[in-house]
This record gives structure tokens, C-alpha cells and sequence, in this order.
């Protein structure tokens, strides 16, 4: 879902349905990893709220990408968490504690916010912070 939004604010506002779930993803990522500075990341097709940045590169395109992003689509939201340690995906080591949700590599897909686990999505932040603390990369393999 592409959202037309100049600052934090308004991609929210703009979030539609997915709002009020969103807001309170924020504040949980603010809380726990205080140290990822929020920020709009648009691409093509797809506007997100990321937070914190690791450069990429492809064969045809390089640049920053989030290390979390929050992203609205018509029928569900995403919480992308595309950190890894040692070579395996946050959102795949977590998938089991993240509650009834779809998981990709690094892609957390949630219909409901109440299917979403909390407390297994702060355990994996938590998990996150310490290892950003420790100065270890979190992303690449």
C-alpha cells in the first residue's frame, strides 16, 4: 500500500485501518531500541516507517535500507525486522513467539493486531538491542 506522507505523522494518520496498531508498534521499537532513528522509507510500491538503516547492494542498485519497518497493506500490516545473528533472520528466530501470524525471512505478517504476540516481539527486540550494544553487525551474513 503506497502512502502519500511527508513526515511521521502523516504516514500514520494515513495508515488507514492499520493506525491505531502501528502507533503502538512505534512506541514498543521507540522504547526498545531507542537507538534506530525513525524515519519515512519510500520505495516503489510500498511506503514504511523504518527505523535505523544498513547500506545494501545489489548487482542493479544500492542505498539504505530499515532495519525494522512498519508498512500498512490492504489486508494486513508487516513489521519487517531484516537484523540477523549469525546468518538467520530476528523474524524466522522468532516466528514461534510472535503469535498467529505469517512469517517470512525477515516479514512478519499480522490480519489482526490482537494475533500479534507482544511479549514475544519485545523479547525479540530486546534480543536485538543487546546485540546492537554489544557492536555486533546486525544485518549481511
Amino acid at each position: 500500500m503506497k502512502i502519500v506522507a511527508n513526515n511521521q505523522e502523516e504516514f500514520f494518520k494515513n495508515a488507514g485501518q492499520w493506525e491505531a496498531p502501528l502507533r503502538e508498534l512505534d512506541v514498543l521499537i521507540r522504547q526498545e531500541l531507542p537507538e534506530l532513528t525513525p524515519q519515512l522509507h519510500s520505495g516503489t510500491s510500498i511506503t514504511m516507517m523504518g527505523y535505523g538503516v544498513f547500506p545494501y547492494k545489489t548487482k542493479t542498485t544500492q542505498g539504505e535500507w530499515p532495519i525494522i519497518a512498519l508498512a500498512p497493506q490492504k489486508n494486513y500490516a508487516a513489521l519487517y525486522v531484516c537484523a540477523t545473528n549469525n546468518g538467520q533472520y530476528f523474524a524466522e528466530k522468532f516466528q514461534n513467539q510472535l503469535g498467529k501470524v505469517s512469517c517470512g525471512k525477515s516479514c512478519i505478517r499480522f490480519k489482526k493486531f490482537d494475533d500479534l504476540d507482544l511479549v514475544g516481539v519485545k523479547a525479540m527486540f530486546v534480543e536485538l538491542r543487546e546485540l546492537h550494544k554489544s557492536g555486533a553487525t546486525l544485518f549481511g551474513f
